[in-house]
């Protein structure tokens, strides 16, 4: 062979040669890639037991390889990333109650229909203005909406036409990405509006003037801003809201918790942390009110936290049909409906939940999505058990400004034992705040024989204390770019520590380490 034909087969075998072993480069790195993805590490909940310190806890975290991210205090839990293989060997740890994926919850709003109504009936369907002629508008009750925030500077929140300072008495942002104390994604202020908005603040040239006002229109408004710009939050970050809630109750007279979202992975109430959470709320004095979903009658349609726990109450969806009469009402297809995993039947209650104008956050991605949706800049018209939740929240806030003394348990009993059925339902009864109120002794009974999650000691109904080096949560006043200007109280963020649980702040008796990897999405439907 020649040294030209050598030459010549070396040009074109060289270029053949290179691409050959690129190809199996990218082969191999395929399946590194692969290899990698089956052991991703991901962020998970881990409940301790009974006698086990959360210092106990972090050391175990770290033995399997794992990175403490938050403390989960009320919960006697924590927040830890770990391989799918640390995952399981945390779970065969006799220290270990439960591990949990931090899995994303999704709001409950769960329509943006064309509008086909300038007004809402609702507070005619649930009988408020009945209470509201005896003066029972909510007055001094504060309902927590752990949301994505409200937009406290609009008109509808203002505490008279007179008074320009905003009913929304406080702001809390948990959630480490959120950057602003407002609401940029829509959610929470269409749920605060329709628990306490009064569109009677407005000034008479206003053409909305009057036209839309939530079920308790005076009632007090704590924003706990659990969701990020995008409305993304995650257990963890609804958890550490209803810590706040718990930790100033006091404060700000907090009587109500609005919880208009559901997880999206299906746990036994007993160890799911969220439940923990809520019945921990509860137990302290706390109504709470959540959606029940808007999956039907699918076989899981509710056994999400905290839809599926005994104690709270669970509220589902009628259409009002825009009318005054509650002759026409119906229940809404898409209101989740059936029994839990634990055998429990929810909805408790229903309460107006369709095409429901209330106020929106100016420039929020709300009014992007359905731009048709917008009734006027301020006001938009969204459908869910979301909303029906937030209704049923302003109705709980005037039953407690009458009956302060009652009990959470008193107040579920009250609503259950006097509500009226639905048409061609029957079994699952509408919320109506004027018979509750003239509820007796014999009609303020509910709860009765259930089983506690087994993070409550039965004994005190509280959280056991034992099972954490128990601390109250710090939270410390936020920068000015997490301001509340609008707010006449303080706004509010968890203080901010390392991953190992050194907290920043030496001062911070409550401490969290927050991640920005792993958070899923809070996740709106539109398929109704």
């Amino acid at each position: 062979m020649t040294f030209e034909l050598v030459r010549w087969r070396l040009r074109w075998m060289v270029p053949v040669l290179v691409l050959l072993t690129m190809a199996m480069l990218a082969g191999l790195l395929a399946a590194a890639r692969a290899d990698a993805g089956e052991q991703q590490s991901t962020e998970v909940i881990v409940q301790l037991r009974d006698g086990t310190s959360l210092d106990e806890g972090r050391a175990l975290v770290r033995s399997v390889g794992g990175t403490v991210s938050r403390e989960l205090s009320i919960i006697n839990g924590l927040g830890a990333v770990v391989s799918p293989a640390a995952a399981e060997a945390l779970e065969r740890d006799n220290r270990v109650r439960a591990v949990s994926a931090n899995a994303p919850v999704a709001s409950s709003g769960q329509s943006l229909s064309t509008p086909s109504l300038l007004q809402t009936a609702f507070n005619q369907s649930v009988r408020a203005e009945k209470a509201w002629a005896k003066s029972v508008v909510g007055w001094g009750v504060g309902v927590a909406v752990v949301d994505t925030g409200i937009a406290g500077q609009l008109p509808d929140f203002k505490l008279s036409t007179d008074d320009p300072r905003s009913r929304v008495i406080a702001s809390a942002v948990v959630n480490p990405n959120a950057r602003t104390a407002g609401d940029t994604y829509g959610h929470g202020t269409h749920v605060a509006g329709l628990i306490a908005g009064n569109g009677n603040n407005r000034t008479g040239a206003d053409p909305f003037d009057a036209d839309y006002v939530g079920t308790a229109p005076y009632a007090n408004l704590i924003s706990i801003k659990v969701a990020d710009e995008e409305g993304n939050a995650s257990l963890i970050d609804v958890i550490d809201g209803i810590q706040f809630a718990v930790e100033h109750k006091a404060d700000y007279n907090i009587r109500v918790l609005n919880l208009s979202l559901n997880s999206t992975v299906a746990e036994s109430y007993k160890t799911d942390p969220l439940d923990a959470a809520v019945e921990e709320a509860w137990f302290s004095g706390i109504v709470v009110v959540t959606a029940a979903g808007n999956a039907g009658t699918a076989d899981d349609a509710v056994s999400y936290a905290p839809a599926n726990d005994p104690y709270v109450i669970t509220v589902g969806a009628v259409d009002d049909r825009g009318t005054d009469s509650v002759l026409d009402d119906q229940l809404a297809s898409w209101s989740s409906r059936g029994t839990t995993q634990d055998g429990i039947r929810k909805p408790e209650v229903l309460a107006p939940g369709a095409h429901l104008v209330s106020t929106m956050s100016s420039g929020s991605a709300y009014t992007t999505m359905c731009p048709t949706c917008m009734v006027g800049t301020d006001y938009m018209r969204l459908g869910g058990t979301s909303m029906s939740a937030a209704v049923t929240s302003g109705v709980v806030a005037d039953i407690l400004q009458a009956r302060p003394s009652w009990t959470p348990d008193q107040v579920k009993g009250a609503l259950m034992n006097t509500a009226r059925d639905v048409p061609g339902v029957g079994v699952e009864p509408q919320t109506d705040v004027a018979m509750s109120l003239l509820s007796g002794d014999s009609r303020l009974r509910s709860n009765t024989g259930l089983t506690p999650s087994t993070l409550i000691d039965p004994a005190t109904g509280k959280i056991d204390m034992t099972k954490a080096d128990w601390s109250r949560a710090s939270f410390r006043s936020a920068d000015q770019l997490l301001s509340a200007p609008w707010s006449p109280s303080a706004s509010w963020r968890c203080s901010i520590c390392s991953g190992d649980g050194t907290a920043v702040d030496p001062n911070a008796s409550w401490r969290a380490s927050w991640r920005a990897s792993w958070r899923a999405s809070w996740r709106t439907s539109f398929s109704k």
